[in-house]
């Protein structure tokens, strides 16, 4: 296989933010936005590049999609204050948070009896599950406290309805966080010491196929699209372990 696309192959580690966008709070029913940053996280393993296969691992049937902002970590940071963190940010990359709704126990993605696991680390930490632009853009030419402009699409495969056509799934601003990149830094480093190459994702906007009527899951054929203003796009199509292109 030709070397990953990723602007950063391999994090030495990847730190990821779940509800941190208020409208995609709003969409899963009796959610409430967090006190504080709610954090997992997901293994190098996960990092792919543009035009990577995403595997669809044995056992799930409920893929999902999330674009967000990627904070690429560029001088160590160990108990930083808000107010200096930037200053610790390399620059900004594209990510797709790829999620097995059914492993992760969200109950839209649950047939009739059936209970998921729970586990985050498995439902969202699984091989290719973090696709990742090419460019970083640097810290000095973006300012995404302004607001960034994310969006994701959903290309059905063939043999799918509306095969070939994108289909607009996200479409939100990275002036929306609830804590913003400068406080996730400082809140993260107070217990885990960031050293450069690693990556924050930020969390995703509202529009994942989880909450949708009814819910809308990603296919083997389908290729899902993310791209975030000033920044750039991956995408990336969807295959079923069986047909895994990895050796």
């Amino acid at each position: 296989m030709a070397p990953s696309r990723a602007a950063v192959p391999a994090p030495g580690k990847i730190v990821c933010v779940g509800l941190n966008y208020r409208d995609h709070v709003a969409e899963g029913a009796g959610r409430e936005a967090p006190e504080w940053p709610l954090l997992f996280s997901k293994f190098a393993n996960a990092v792919v590049g543009d035009g990577d296969a995403i595997v669809r691992p044995e056992g799930t049937r409920a893929l999902d999609l999330e674009v967000e902002l990627g904070v690429v970590i560029g001088r160590r940071a160990r108990r930083v204050v808000a107010d200096a963190a930037l200053g610790h940010v390399a620059g900004y990359v594209v990510v797709n948070d790829i999620s097995a709704r059914d492993w992760q126990g969200s109950k839209p993605a649950l047939a009739e009896g059936q209970k998921g696991d729970g586990q985050w680390l498995r439902a969202k930490g699984s091989d290719t599950f973090l696709p990742m632009g090419t460019m970083l853009i640097p810290a000095a030419e973006l300012e995404p406290a302004a607001g960034l402009r994310l969006r994701s699409w959903r290309i059905p495969g063939p043999g799918r309805p509306g095969a070939g056509d994108a289909v607009l799934m996200q479409d939100g601003s990275t002036a929306d966080m609830i804590f913003g990149i400068a406080e996730l830094i400082a809140f993260i480093s107070r217990s885990i010491t960031l050293e450069p190459g690693d990556v924050i994702a930020t969390g995703t906007p509202s529009g994942v196929g989880v909450f949708r009527d009814p819910p809308v899951f990603l296919e083997p054929g389908d290729r899902v699209r993310c791209e975030i203003e000033g920044i750039g796009s991956v995408e990336n199509p969807i295959v079923d372990w069986t047909d895994d292109p990895r050796p």
